[in-house]
C-alpha cells in the first residue's frame, strides 16, 4: 500500500455499599503488574506484534509452512515514520508468540518494496527452486523511485523465508501505472494455476490475473468500482468460505481497503471473474426533482462569481464519479481560485427529506466566518525583508527571513515559513521580542504541520509567559492558512513572547505563521466553505460539504420540521485552494432518506484503526485467518510511541454466517490467544454467576490492568446507554468507553478521553457500528493492550478497533449505565501475558 508521504492525582471516587457488593459476585478480579519497561515504553503492546524499532504498517506475505506462521510486513528499517519500503519479518508456531527475524527484502537505490504476498511454490512452477526444495515466492509491488511507476515483481527464498533473492527478470507485471499495487496471489486448484488480485487504486478496481509460472501474467477481468469509492483502493484479497459451516454452500469473499477501512463483498468466483450482489448500483428513494443539472444552463437557478460558470459540467471522462446522468454542478471553473454561488429559486418544503449528491472539498460552513483580518494591533505581518525587530532564531533558523508565498488564506505577500534549507529537515525556534498583552485575544494565521506541542517533534506556535507555554497552536497538515484565536483575557497586563517551534524533520515538518494581531475580538475561521446550504428566511438551517474527493455521495437533510416553509438551496464555493471546489447533483424532496456509501458498505471493522487487512495462505484445515494493521494514515507518523510506530491486530478467524437473512462476514479472535489468559478470580469463591442490576452512574469493577481480555453480557433495561470503561484513570478523567446506544441500536467506542489525543486533530473521535441486540442482550469480547482496544460484539458480527494512548497508571475498569438501569448478566476479566520476543 502507498504511504501518503512517499512523494500524583487525587484518588478516583469509588462506589461503595450494597451495589458494589452485589456486582462483585459476578466479576472476575485480578491485579495486573505493569511490564518492567512500562515507564520507558508505556505504549508498547504485550501481545500485539510490533517491530523492535522503527515504522511498521501493512501485514504482507502471510503464509503457513511446515509448522511455522510467517508474518512479513511493511517496514522502514531506518526510521519511525513511513518510508524506505522494505519487508520486515517475524515467525510464530501459533500466531500468538512471535519472534522477530532479520529484514527479509530490502529497499534499494532503484525500488521500494511495497505490499504483496507469499506463496509456497510446491511444484516449482517458477523454476526458482528444485523438486526437493521448492521456493517460497514473494510477489510484491516494486515502486520505481525514478518515476513512481508501480509494477509487480518477484523475490524467492530457498531457506524457508529467512532470506530472499530478487528475480533478475523483474518486473513480471507492468501496466505503466502510478497506482497499481498490493498483489495477493493464491493457487486456483480448479485450473491448476496461480491467480492474482491487485489494486488499480485510482480506478477503484481490483484486477484479476492468471499465471502458470508466477512470471507471465494474463489479465482476466476487473471488479469495481463498487462500495466505498471515496478513497483509493488498496490491499485486495480473495478467498472462499463456507456459509454457516456448510461446505456444500461456499461463497467467495473479496476484501479491499479504502478510505481507512476494509470493505468486503460476498459473491462468486469462476477462476476469471468475481461477481457480487453487494456491487449492485444503489437506487435512491423516489422523490420530487428540484434540480438534476442535465440541461446546458441552470434554468431558474442564479449564479454569482465565476466558479459555477454558465451551466452544468458535462465532462464525464475525468476523475469525477458518482453523479447521475451526464450533468452536475461543478465549481472548479478552471481553477480553485474561482469563487461563487449557485442559488435555487424558492420552493415549498412538502416532504420529510431533502436528498442530494455532493462531492469535492471538505470546507464546512462557518457561521460568522472571517472575510478579512480582525481589528487591533499588529504584532507581526512578516512583510519586511528581515524578521520583525527583536525577533531571533535558533538552530537552522538563525538567519531565517520571511518568504514570498501565495498560500490559500494568506494575507499580504509574505509569511514566516520554517520550510528552509532542505525544507522539512530544518529545525529550531523563532522567538519574538517581549510585548504586553493589552487585549482579550491574540489572533494569528497558521498553516503547515499538525504536530502539537503535546506530542513528539512538534511544529507549533506558542504564547510564552514567564517561560511557560500558556497557549499553543499547530497546523492541519495543509498549506491552507486559517485563523487561530487565543483568549488571553486572563493574561492582560502580562509580558509575553511568541515562539515558533519546529522540531520535525519529515511529514509536514514545517509551519507557516502570519498576521499576528492583538485584538478585542476572536478571529473566526476564514469564510472558505465549499458547501450546499439550505436557506430559510435568509439563514442557513442545514449544511453539507464534500470529503476532499472527486466522488459524489448521497447526503440527506431531515427537513420534517420545515414542512410548509419556503426555502432555497445555495451552493457556495469560497475556497481558493486545497480542494477548493464543489460538485453537486440531483436535489430531490422525498419521504425517505438516502443512505451514503458508508451506510451501505459492508465493512470488516468500523473502528479508526483496522486497515490493509489480508489473510493467511495455506493454513491447515481450511482455516481463514486475517491480520490487519492497527493504524491510520491520518496520524500514522505522529503517534506518541517514540522509536517505534505501528502494530498488528490480533489474528481473527473469519467465517460466513447468515445474519438477519443475509450472508455476512463474521470474525473471532483466534482461540490460540487463550494461551495468554490468566485464570479469573471469583470474589465469592465459586463458579456460579448470578445477574446483577446496576443503576444509573458509573460503578468500578474490582479488576484492573493494561493487557486484558474482558467478556461481558448485558441485558438492556431502562438505561438509554450502557457498557464498560477500560483503561480508567485515577481522578484525571481518562477512560476508553465501550458503550451501547439503545435508541440508535449502535455499539460505540469513545476514545475522546483515552489519554493523549492531542497529537493529531483527527484522533479524538467516537466510532459506531449498528449491532442489533439478541433477545435484548449485548455480548462483548474486548481485547485491551497498552495502546489498543479491539471490541467484538454478539459473536463477531461487528467489531471496532482503535488505538489509545492512556497513562500507564490508567488501569481501571468501570461498568456504566446512563439515566437508568442495566442488567449485567456476566463479566469476566483475565490478564493477558506477553507474547513477543526479540
Amino acid at each position: 500500500m502507498i504511504s501518503p508521504f512517499a512523494v500524583p492525582s487525587a484518588p478516583r471516587p469509588r462506589v461503595r455499599g450494597v451495589l458494589l457488593a452485589a456486582l462483585s459476585a459476578v466479576l472476575a478480579a485480578l491485579s495486573v503488574v505493569a511490564p518492567a519497561n512500562a515507564a520507558d515504553d508505556p505504549y508498547r503492546p504485550a501481545y500485539h506484534y510490533t517491530s523492535a524499532a522503527n515504522f511498521m504498517n501493512d501485514p504482507n506475505g502471510l503464509i503457513y509452512k511446515d509448522g511455522t506462521y510467517h508474518l512479513f510486513y511493511q517496514h522502514n528499517p531506518y526510521g519511525a515514520t513511513a518510508g524506505n519500503g522494505s519487508w520486515g519479518h517475524a515467525t510464530s508456531t501459533d500466531m500468538v508468540h512471535w519472534k522477530e527475524r532479520p529484514i527479509a527484502i530490502m529497499s534499494d537505490a532503484k525500488e521500494d518494496v511495497w505490499s504483496g504476498s507469499v506463496v509456497n511454490d510446491v511444484t516449482n512452477s517458477s523454476g526458482f527452486g528444485t523438486k526437493d526444495n521448492p521456493p517460497l515466492v514473494a510477489v510484491y509491488t516494486s515502486f520505481r523511485k525514478s518515476d513512481g511507476v508501480q509494477r509487480q515483481a518477484l523475490a524467492y527464498s530457498l531457506d524457508d523465508g529467512a532470506t530472499f533473492t530478487k528475480y533478475a527478470g523483474n518486473p513480471v507485471l507492468d501496466i505503466g501505472s502510478h497506482d497499481f499495487r498490493d498483489p495477493k496471489v493464491f493457487w486456483d486448484g480448479a485450473s491448476a494455476s496461480w491467480r492474482m488480485v491487485v489494486a488499480k487504486s485510482v480506478e477503484r478496481k481490483v484486477g484479476i490475473y492468471s499465471s502458470h509460472d508466477l512470471k507471465t501474467w494474463s489479465h482476466r477481468s476487473d471488479f469495481g468500482p463498487a462500495g466505498v469509492t471515496s478513497g483509493v483502493w488498496e490491499c485486495p484479497d480473495l478467498f472462499p468460505l463456507a456459509v454457516d459451516g456448510n461446505p456444500a454452500d461456499t461463497r467467495w469473499v473479496l476484501t479491499v481497503s479504502s478510505a481507512g477501512k476494509v470493505q468486503y463483498f460476498v459473491g462468486a468466483f469462476d477462476g476469471a471473474t468475481f461477481t457480487s450482489p453487494d456491487a449492485a448500483a444503489y437506487t435512491p428513494p423516489a422523490g420530487t426533482t428540484l434540480q438534476d443539472f442535465e440541461g446546458n444552463d441552470y434554468g431558474s437557478w442564479t449564479t454569482t462569481g465565476a466558479a459555477f460558470g454558465s451551466g452544468p459540467s458535462h465532462f464525464t471522462t475525468g476523475d469525477v464519479q458518482g453523479f447521475h446522468g451526464s450533468g452536475y454542478a461543478d465549481s472548479w471553473g478552471g481553477d480553485d481560485a474561482n469563487k461563487g454561488t449557485l442559488t435555487s429559486p424558492a420552493f415549498t418544503v412538502d416532504q420529510g427529506h431533502l436528498n442530494f449528491l455532493i462531492g469535492g472539498g471538505n470546507h464546512p460552513h462557518v457561521d460568522g466566518g472571517s472575510d478579512g483580518p480582525p481589528p487591533g494591533t499588529t504584532l507581526a505581518d512578516f512583510e519586511g525583508s528581515t524578521l520583525p525587530e527583536g525577533w531571533t532564531g535558533t538552530g537552522d533558523f538563525t538567519a531565517i527571513t520571511p518568504t514570498r508565498e501565495t498560500l490559500p488564506g494568506q494575507l499580504g505577500a509574505q509569511v514566516l515559513d520554517t520550510c528552509q534549507a532542505g525544507c522539512d529537515e530544518a529545525t529550531g525556534t523563532v522567538t519574538s521580542r517581549s510585548f504586553t498583552i493589552t487585549d482579550d485575544y491574540v489572533d494569528l494565521l497558521v498553516a503547515g504541520g499538525n504536530h502539537p506541542m503535546s506530542g513528539t517533534n512538534p511544529t507549533a506556535v506558542n504564547l510564552v509567559v514567564d517561560g511557560q507555554v500558556v497557549r499553543s497552536a499547530s497546523g492541519k497538515n495543509s498549506p491552507n492558512m486559517d485563523w487561530v484565536a487565543w483568549n488571553v483575557a486572563d493574561l492582560k497586563g502580562r509580558t509575553a513572547q511568541l515562539q515558533v517551534v519546529d522540531q520535525r524533520t519529515s511529514d509536514w515538518g514545517h509551519l507557516m505563521v502570519d498576521n499576528i494581531v492583538l485584538s478585542p475580538v476572536a478571529a473566526a475561521p476564514w469564510n472558505a466553505e465549499t458547501t450546499a446550504n439550505l436557506l430559510v428566511d435568509g439563514k442557513v438551517v442545514r449544511t453539507a460539504t464534500g470529503t476532499d474527493s472527486p466522488t459524489l455521495d448521497w447526503a440527506s437533510w431531515d427537513v420534517a420540521d420545515l414542512r410548509g416553509k419556503q426555502a432555497r438551496i445555495q451552493l457556495i464555493d469560497n475556497a481558493v485552494g486545497g480542494w477548493g471546489h464543489l460538485y453537486a447533483d440531483d436535489f430531490l424532496l422525498s419521504s425517505v432518506a438516502t443512505q451514503d456509501m458508508w451506510g451501505r458498505a459492508r465493512l470488516v471493522d468500523r473502528g479508526a484503526d483496522y486497515y490493509a487487512a489480508v489473510t493467511y495462505n495455506d493454513l491447515p484445515n481450511g482455516r481463514r485467518v486475517q491480520l490487519g494493521w492497527m493504524g491510520s494514515w491520518d496520524y500514522a507518523n505522529d503517534t506518541p510511541t517514540g522509536a517505534w510506530r505501528g502494530e498488528q491486530s490480533v489474528p481473527r478467524e473469519l467465517s460466513l454466517r447468515t445474519v438477519g437473512g443475509k450472508v455476512s462476514l463474521v470474525q473471532s479472535p483466534i482461540s490460540e490467544l487463550d494461551s495468554l489468559a490468566g485464570k479469573p478470580v471469583r470474589l465469592d469463591g465459586t463458579t456460579a454467576v448470578r445477574p446483577v442490576t446496576v443503576t444509573a452512574g458509573t460503578t468500578p469493577v474490582p479488576a484492573s490492568g493494561r493487557s486484558l481480555r474482558l467478556d461481558a453480557t448485558f441485558t438492556a433495561a431502562t438505561a438509554p446507554e450502557f457498557g464498560v470503561d477500560v483503561r480508567v484513570g485515577t481522578g484525571d478523567g481518562q477512560r476508553t468507553r465501550i458503550g451501547y446506544d439503545v435508541d440508535a441500536g449502535e455499539l460505540f467506542l469513545d476514545r475522546t478521553k483515552s489519554g493523549d489525543v492531542g497529537f493529531s486533530a483527527a484522533f479524538s473521535r467516537i466510532d459506531r457500528v449498528k449491532v442489533p441486540l439478541q433477545n435484548g442482550k449485548l455480548r462483548l469480547k474486548v481485547y485491551v493492550d497498552s495502546s489498543s482496544v479491539e471490541v467484538f460484539a454478539n459473536g463477531g458480527i461487528a467489531s471496532l478497533t482503535d488505538l489509545v494512548f492512556p497513562a500507564t497508571s490508567s488501569t481501571g475498569i468501570d461498568v456504566f449505565s446512563t439515566s437508568g438501569s442495566t442488567r449485567v448478566d456476566s463479566l469476566t476479566v483475565r490478564q493477558l501475558g506477553s507474547s513477543i520476543s526479540r
